[in-house]
Order: C-alpha cells, then structure tokens, then sequence
C-alpha cells in the first residue's frame, strides 16, 4: 500500500478533481460507510480510459453518493448517456444534488431497485451491445452476475471495470472465508478464465480490473 505522504504527492501533481467532485469526496469522508467510494485517482483513471475508448453511453452500478458518477459523466461527450443503478433512494439524493451542481443532470439516468433486474430489463428490451462501458461497484455477492449480464450490454470493444477486488487485501487471508470475500475471489477466478476478454487488475485504490470484451 502506498504511504499517505507518498499518496499526497501524487494527488498534488496529477490529480484534476472539478470542485464539485472535490466537495462531494470530502463530505463523503464524514460518513461512517465512506469506504464504500473510489479513490479520487481510480475516478481519474476511469475517466481517462473511458476518454480513450471514445466511450459515449455506459453503465454505473451502485452509485452511492454520486462521486465516481462525476468523473463518468464528465468524460462523456454532450450528448452521452450514463444508466446509473443503484436502491438506496436517500443517499442517491446527495449524487442527484452534485450531477446538477456540475452541469451533468441531463447526461445520467438513476434508476432505482435491484440493478441485476434493470440489467435484465435493458436486455429484454434490445440493448445487447448497445453501451461501451460498465462500471461495476456494488454489493460483492453480485459481482458475477452484474459481469454476465454487463458482457452481453457492452459491444465489442467495450470496457467492464471493477472496484475493490483486491478487498483490502483480504482475497490473501486465508482466515477470511466470509461471504464478501469468497465473493471477490470467485469473481477475480472467473474473469482470469475468461477468454472472452482482455483484462488487467490494476493495484490501484482497492483494487480496479478493467477488463476488454474481445
């Protein structure tokens, strides 16, 4: 892990955080549930990545407090489209507050519920391979699944990225044998099988896979 003088100097010389981003990250850190948001360079780096795709429309599942929703949006085009998901109606209220402090309202869609069933529900309805990315950070049982259906949304080309799946380090506990855990092991085996896709996990934050669907 890196140390906190050595994560400051990063953050100084790279880090473009908008101030809404900047103010939205430091009231989440107040909350007692605060490690449930992405580092500010994991933001940073999906947004670049998702620049480099020429990403136009994607997905967010779980979407907390708005924060990695800010870097998204701001890396889309005018006229692209972010699915957010996420069932928490009250802290999405706070995201909804900074999409439009930051200009980015129109960009992003929250839906509210079970995100597997509006992934469902966006197959049913003819989306296979119609976005260019999913951004999965969400309840770690899910992780699987929300890749699955996430395969069959993006095309060719698209990106699928994962946060914390280097779960604090306890993926190399071998005490740890607790649901969330199994849960991440399980999904990191899965996409390292995969042949269906390019992939890197990335030791950044809590962990980022990115992940090509081939």
């Amino acid at each position: 892990m890196m140390d906190t003088e050595l994560l400051s100097y990063l953050r100084n010389v790279s880090l473009r955080e908008t101030a809404v981003m900047t103010a939205n990250r430091h009231e989440t850190a107040q909350s007692a549930d605060a490690n449930l948001q992405i580092n500010p360079e994991q933001g940073q780096l999906i947004a670049l990545l998702l620049r480099l795709a020429g990403a136009r429309r994607g997905i967010e599942i779980g979407v907390y407090a708005g924060y990695s929703s800010l870097w998204i949006a701001h890396s889309l085009p005018d006229n692209g489209h972010l699915l957010a998901c996420d069932n928490d109606p009250e802290i999405t209220e706070r995201a909804r507050r900074d999409w439009a402090r930051a200009g980015v309202a129109d960009i992003v869609e929250l839906r509210i519920g079970p995100a597997l069933e509006t992934l469902d529900a966006e197959i049913a309805a003819g989306m296979a391979g119609a976005y260019d990315f999913t951004f999965i950070d969400a309840d770690k049982a899910g992780y699987i699944d929300y890749y699955e259906r996430a395969l069959a949304l993006v095309d060719a080309g698209g990106l699928i990225i994962a946060d914390n799946t280097l779960w604090h380090g306890r993926v190399i506990d071998a005490a740890d044998d607790s649901t969330d855990t199994q849960a991440i092991r399980a999904f990191n085996r899965h996409l390292h099988a995969d042949d269906r896709i390019d992939m890197s996990l990335v030791p950044i934050g809590d962990g980022l896979t990115v992940a090509r669907k081939r």
